[in-house]
């Protein structure tokens, strides 16, 4: 006669921190990333890089295992400092109790932040064509329905991101690079600013805080001897600088950001873009981009200049 075996009793359902009678630590524990945003815009390219880069990963988690997650990772006495999240529509009804499971991690003051991966809509299809997958939202509908239904999902998130990186003009390697920039080291308290130079005639840049136009500057595409170059050289920065109302801009601008400033640091913010833009992004924009990153700089503020369109013409 064969052995008798005692049948294997089910698991205990998974129970919310609360119900199992804990508390999250209402202490500094591991910084926690949630990964979200549009199908197709790279949150598995941002996650593979976040993985490489030491975070410990998870995909497609329900919002409500968010909290016992930091609870787990905080029991591990530093070992688990860095968690990144990727959060979706692939949850369908799970993800709509995203909003208040990222407000109890706030209340419970766990070190949150929330990066929001987007593109315009013509790259999303594009995107989607090429693998020959549909979107998880369109059911019989096209490819643009679901992406419209997917955006009216993540508008409320999209606003109030801590981090949201348009990907509609970068490669895989690209991206990589962007993700390695922001994420690669524990960030340091504080404020960090970006300066981006743009040109009107590529669009406005998604994911900027403040736009400026200083095409009100004349345009040194028009002189001979400076169209070939570009604002980072010395002889067009000179000129753009020398302009009538160019260092009275540069002065007033700086001085008006510096309330700004202090509010973005009293709302806990961590990243903010400035878009300077003329009408290529090759001279004028990248000139004041320079020179507006350098001048925060000397206030204290983390500025840096980048140049989205440079390189172009």
């Amino acid at each position: 006669m064969g052995a008798v075996t005692s049948p294997t009793p089910d698991p205990p359902p998974v129970q919310h921190a609360e119900q199992q009678g804990e508390q999250l630590p209402d202490v500094t524990g591991p910084e926690i990333l949630i990964i979200t945003g549009m199908s197709g815009a790279g949150r598995t390219t941002a996650a593979n890089v976040l993985e490489d880069l030491g975070w410990y990963v998870v995909d497609n988690l329900p919002p409500q295992m968010l909290a016992p997650l930091a609870l787990l990772a905080a029991r591990a006495g530093g070992k688990v400092p860095r968690v990144a999240v990727v959060v979706d529509v692939r949850g369908r009804t799970f993800f709509t109790d995203l909003t208040e499971s990222l407000a109890e991690l706030r209340r419970r003051a766990i070190d949150l932040r929330v990066l929001f991966l987007d593109a315009n809509d013509e790259t999303l299809v594009r995107r989607f064509e090429s693998v020959r997958r549909p979107h998880p939202l369109q059911a019989d509908g096209r490819i643009l329905d679901g992406i419209a239904r997917e955006r009216e999902l993540l508008g409320d998130l999209h606003a109030t991101a801590d981090v949201v990186v348009d990907t509609s003009a970068l490669n895989v390697h690209e991206l990589g690079a962007k993700i390695s920039e922001l994420f690669a080291e524990p960030q340091a308290s504080g404020l960090r600013v970006t300066v981006m130079s743009f040109g009107f005639k590529y669009g406005l840049p998604v994911d900027s805080d403040h736009v400026v136009d200083v095409r009100f500057l004349p345009n040194p595409h028009w002189i001979p001897e400076l169209e070939p170059f570009t604002g980072q050289d010395e002889k067009v920065a000179d000129f753009v600088l020398s302009r009538p109302g160019a260092a009275e801009f540069v002065d007033r601008y700086v001085a008006a950001l510096e309330p700004v400033m202090a509010g973005y640091r009293r709302e806990n913010r961590h990243y903010v873009t400035i878009a300077i833009g003329c009408t290529g992004g090759k001279h004028r924009s990248v000139a004041l981009s320079e020179e507006i990153a350098r001048r925060l700089a000397a206030t204290g503020v983390r500025a840096r200049a980048v140049h989205r369109d440079l390189g172009r013409e």
